[in-house]
């Protein structure tokens, strides 16, 4: 199935519950779906040259900000599922995706567009996974976040915060895009 496509099957347009998850889990889900499918249709055809372009030499590339997504979805499963930190081969994996800056504009280029799709629907697939693990009084646990007393609810609110703010920097770039790209 297209990946672009396969959200509309699933009420895409609609927060309510989904079987398999707890009520409010799955309103989450239906949240995080939509700003998916709006990140996926914001990208749709780039070519690698469109993923790698930088406006200028302190910005980040469409690339890197599709890697970031899933590098910040990453890191939370990792804090929350696994109940621990990155190691070391995961730092090493999700750093310049993390840290973007200089670091990402060096090693996040040259990639397919479905390289970054892949990337994030491995990750959003564990989530949704784990999730179904889960009740909605988890979601009221409290989590440490930025230094901030929080909770599992917020944070996962965060996750695709983050994406929709990446996603409307997406938007930009592509209007800045050199049409010999």
């Amino acid at each position: 199935m297209d990946t672009f496509n396969k959200f509309e099957e699933h009420k895409t347009f609609k927060i309510g519950d989904i079987h398999g998850y707890s009520p409010q889990i799955g309103q989450l889900v239906s949240m995080m779906n939509y700003a998916r499918f709006t990140t996926l249709n914001a990208i749709k055809g780039l070519t690698v040259k469109q993923l790698d372009y930088l406006p200028n030499k302190d910005g980040n590339s469409i690339g890197a900000l599709l890697l970031h997504m899933a590098a910040v979805e990453f890191g939370f499963q990792v804090e929350l599922f696994d109940k621990r930190k990155p190691n070391q081969q995961e730092s090493e994996e999700w750093g310049a995706a993390y840290q973007l800056g200089d670091l990402g504009r060096n090693q996040i280029k040259g990639n397919p567009l479905a390289f970054y799709i892949g990337k994030l629907e491995k990750v959003r697939s564990r989530t949704l996974e784990e999730f179904k693990k889960r009740n909605d009084e988890w979601l009221y646990e409290e989590a440490i976040w930025d230094n901030n007393l929080s909770n599992n609810y917020f944070i996962w609110f965060h996750t695709f915060e983050d994406e929709v703010n990446h996603r409307g920097q997406i938007r930009l770039l592509k209007k800045m895009l050199p049409s010999h790209l």
